[in-house]
Formats: C-alpha cells, sequence, structure tokens
C-alpha cells in the first residue's frame, strides 16, 4: 500500500510544497493540509504503518526525520530542530519514540 492509496496526490504535492523552508514545518498543518486529519482511525493507522519503514511498530527519531520523503520521495528531511519538536509532540510516554496510538492523538489534535 501506498500514500496515494489513502490520500489524494495533489493534496500531498501541496502539503509538502507548503513546507520546503527548512524549520517551516507544521506538523498540524500539514496533517490537515495532506487531509489526514479527515480519515478514519483505521486509515490513519495504515499511514503509521506506512511511516514505519522498519516496520518496528514504532516511528523512531530517525524516520521522523524523513517523514515528508514517506509522502513524497523527492521532499527534503526535516531539520534536527523540527524532528525534535515533531517528536516532542507525538511522544506522549516519554520512550523517545511514536507508537500507533501516540500517531493516531498527534493526528487527532491537529
Amino acid at each position: 500500500m501506498s500514500m496515494t492509496d489513502l490520500l489524494h496526490a495533489e493534496d500531498i504535492k501541496k502539503a509538502v510544497g507548503a513546507f520546503t523552508a527548512v524549520d517551516s514545518f507544521d506538523h498540524k498543518k500539514f496533517f490537515q493540509m495532506v487531509g489526514l486529519k479527515k480519515k478514519s482511525p483505521d486509515d490513519v493507522k495504515k499511514v503509521f504503518h506506512i511511516l514505519d519503514k522498519d516496520k518496528s511498530g514504532f516511528i523512531e527519531e530517525e524516520e521522523l526525520g524523513f517523514i515528508l520523503k514517506r509522502f513524497s520521495p523527492d521532499a527534503r528531511d526535516l531539520s534536527e530542530k523540527e524532528t525534535k519538536t515533531l517528536m516532542a509532540a507525538g511522544d506522549k510516554d516519554g520512550d523517545g519514540k511514536i507508537g500507533a496510538d501516540e500517531f493516531s492523538t498527534l493526528v487527532a489534535e491537529s
């Protein structure tokens, strides 16, 4: 399954394009623009599994840095600051990674 099976390619393009400048990434705006906020809990979990590249059941900080690339291969990497901000927003239990439920909460709070 790919991201475009779940989200509209045009929405992905617009959302990724809105945050091309370094340190401009805003996960709340991004999740809204990409259409994730309107998706069912099942679809949000499917997106989580696409973002969890190593299939560990968690999105670790390293994977988080490449989050935009998982939506669009030619997108930029997040800066260290953006990655840490996103991790802090999503990692509710403080274990240094984001689980599926934490990701669903992160999207719901957007």
